[in-house]
């Protein structure tokens, strides 16, 4: 006696006719019921960041005339950033202090990550909390306090000179570049910590055991395996704390000179003072395509790397 054999699909077919049609879809495939279960989050993606990008795109092409702009599509605001050297400079400022700032903060903030992942074995939540407890305030009240830190007359100038390593207040430490690159190293620190954590707490202790018992040392035990291994969380936070650094203007503006002055200042001049809507928003895709370029450069060369490093 012969038995019949059904296949996956034959069954699927035949529990689908006692079903309806959407859930028999919903059944069959995966994709679907995933893309059902993105759609208010792609909802919301679309109405809060997708529209206002692709308004703020057709703007940049319009021309200021007067009080009142022009529709008609033109290249004038692109071929005035590219032709005024000022525009130029300030962009290259913003990427080279948004790069300090970012690597500043990762070489700090990896020590804190690492301890925390192998060294804190009880109650790491409460360690989260009381390290990332600063970031909890206000991100204004954490600029001020860093102009009552680096002030002619705060806490480091005074003291150094109570201990008279100093005659005079330090000038460079307020109103300078080297203040916006210290402030913003703290004001985003919690957006690189939190990632490197979270790559380290991931790494499977029987590696690290499997690397000392082939005779690696704690130190290149570290090189050749810890630090590739969280290279993703790097990466991740190297990128959350650089893109929005970039076009910071609230530090440049509090703790920054004339010479520390950010592309994001000129943006917010064009958008407010000026209300030139246009040059603003195209100021401001040119940072946008400028921020592309340069993480585009940096995952290459994370990819040369990990390549060589094979």
């Amino acid at each position: 006696m012969r038995m019949a054999v059904t296949t996956p699909n034959e069954t699927a077919l035949a529990a689908g006719r006692g079903q309806s049609a959407p859930r028999w879809l919903l059944a069959r495939h995966e994709g679907l019921r995933g893309l059902i279960l993105l759609a208010p989050a792609l909802v919301i993606l679309g109405i809060t960041v997708i529209v206002p990008f692709a308004m703020m795109g057709a703007m940049s092409f319009w021309t200021q005339v007067g009080f009142d702009y022009a529709d008609d599509w033109s290249l004038r605001n692109y071929i005035e950033i590219a032709s005024e050297p000022i525009y130029s400079t300030l962009l290259l400022r913003s990427l080279g202090m948004a790069m300090a700032a970012t690597l500043l903060t990762v070489v700090l903030v990896y020590p804190m990550a690492y301890f925390l992942a192998f060294h804190v074995h009880r109650n790491k939540l409460l360690w989260l909390i009381i390290i990332t407890l600063p970031f909890w305030t206000s991100y204004l009240l954490r600029v001020f306090a860093w102009r009552v830190v680096l002030g002619f007359e705060g806490v480091i100038n005074t003291g150094l000179m109570e201990i008279g390593l100093i005659a005079e207040p330090l000038k460079f430490l307020l109103y300078s570049r080297t203040a916006v690159v210290i402030t913003l190293a703290h004001a985003w620190a919690a957006f690189a910590l939190l990632p490197i954590y979270v790559s380290l707490e991931k790494i499977d202790r029987s590696v690290l055991e499997a690397s000392a018992d082939l005779g690696e040392g704690p130190v290149m035990r570290f090189f050749r395996v810890i630090l590739p291994l969280s290279m993703p969380g790097v990466i991740a936070g190297t990128f959350l704390m650089f893109i929005p650094t970039v076009g910071d203007y609230v530090t440049a503006a509090l703790v920054g000179g004339p010479d520390a002055r950010m592309i994001g200042n000129l943006i917010q001049l064009q958008f407010g003072t000026i209300n030139n809507w246009p040059m603003g928003a195209a100021l401001a895709i040119t940072m946008i395509l400028a921020i592309t370029v340069v993480g585009l450069m940096f995952l290459g060369l994370m990819l040369a790397l990990k390549r060589w490093a094979r």
